[in-house]
């Protein structure tokens, strides 16, 4: 739990509303990378951010990033949660943390624990497809930010952003790897020689999919806010939609639907559906969505190796160790198959 007393003063001093009345807090969310707490103060009604203890001194630096990011969309039209207050002096809390806007609304995961849907979602399929309609129209929205007039220049390094991919994946796999990746090469090579039709450069999130997002509470379904700053960077916006569609079903009308990722997408849109829809409300074009699609599951494989390689005794990582070879083999499988390029 946080210090009261220590964030009270904080909060007077920053002259957010409330002051001289209790504070009032609530442990939402956590991990190894930051925790979230619901507070109130009077008029105040935010949600506090902030790393763990025991979390890494370069967790600061990230929770600088994320608030810039935060920061950055505000009077934006992408769904997110509003920047209130970020605080540096760790006198304060022990770590640097940031006030948004708490958000009233659920997540795929804390509501359903990533199956089924919460009313009107669990029967009405129409009203379902419309939370995937919503989510890569959250992707298309992100992608459109002029992230040079929101003073984010310096987030990431555009120029040369596919080309440097390939290396700075592979030294991250040779750091942690432990055993042979069939695929790896075929995939690799692929990708070093093929690059997008063209490559306008954007705000990208880094791990985008249902996991990290809110919707507003009841249909029609409305995305509320994208969440987990993370991996945020400028990049390629256009990574961000093949991340959201890892994995989709060929054939969502299937019975095979509802378990074929971690949150059922039986009677959801097509893939194709989704990406016309991300390429009408973006304005991108999408003719090159194979390089992206193996993109994404080759940078998967190698992200998720990573946990299993340091898994021992842990179920949940032990896992990542079928997952990853079947990802790596399916890039290497969409690379050859694939016409693009060609």
């Amino acid at each position: 739990m946080i210090d009261v007393e220590r964030l009270a003063d904080w909060l007077d001093e920053s002259a957010l509303p409330g002051k001289g009345e209790p504070v009032e807090q609530r442990y939402v969310s956590g991990g190894a990378q930051n925790e979230i707490y619901e507070i109130r103060r009077g008029e105040l009604h935010c949600a506090l951010r902030i790393p763990p203890p025991t979390a890494p001194a370069a967790r600061d630096a990230g929770i600088l990033r994320e608030w810039r990011i935060t920061e950055a969309l505000n009077g934006t039209d992408v769904p997110h949660t509003e920047a209130i207050a970020v605080c540096t002096d760790t006198a304060v809390l022990g770590r640097t943390f940031y006030l948004m806007e708490f958000v009233d609304g659920w997540s795929p995961m804390s509501t359903t624990g990533g199956r089924g849907w919460p009313e009107p979602f669990d029967t009405d399929l129409t009203a379902r497809a419309q939370l995937a309609y919503q989510l890569a129209e959250g992707a298309a929205l992100l992608g459109r930010v002029d992230w040079r007039a929101q003073g984010l220049d310096d987030l990431g390094r555009p120029e040369g952003f596919h080309e440097r991919q390939v290396d700075r994946w592979t030294r991250y796999l040779e750091r942690v790897k432990g055993r042979e990746l069939p695929g790896f090469d075929e995939a690799s090579a692929w990708l070093r020689g093929h690059r997008p039709l063209d490559y306008v450069p954007g705000l990208m999130h880094g791990d985008y999919q249902f996991a990290n997002v809110m919707f507003r509470h009841g249909g029609p379904a409305r995305l509320a806010a994208v969440v987990d700053w993370e991996m945020g960077t400028v990049g390629d916006p256009k990574l961000d939609l093949a991340w959201m569609l890892r994995g989709w079903p060929e054939d969502t009308g299937a019975p095979e639907a509802a378990t074929a990722s971690y949150v059922d997408l039986f009677g959801m849109p097509s893939r194709q559906q989704l990406i016309q829809h991300y390429a009408e409300v973006s304005g991108r074009q999408v003719d090159d969505m194979d390089y992206y699609d193996v993109l994404a599951q080759w940078k998967l494989a190698i992200v998720l190796e990573q946990g299993f390689q340091r898994a021992g005794d842990n179920e949940k990582l032990q896992a990542f160790g079928p997952m990853v070879l079947q990802l790596m083999k399916s890039a290497a499988d969409l690379a050859e198959s694939t016409a693009y390029g060609k």
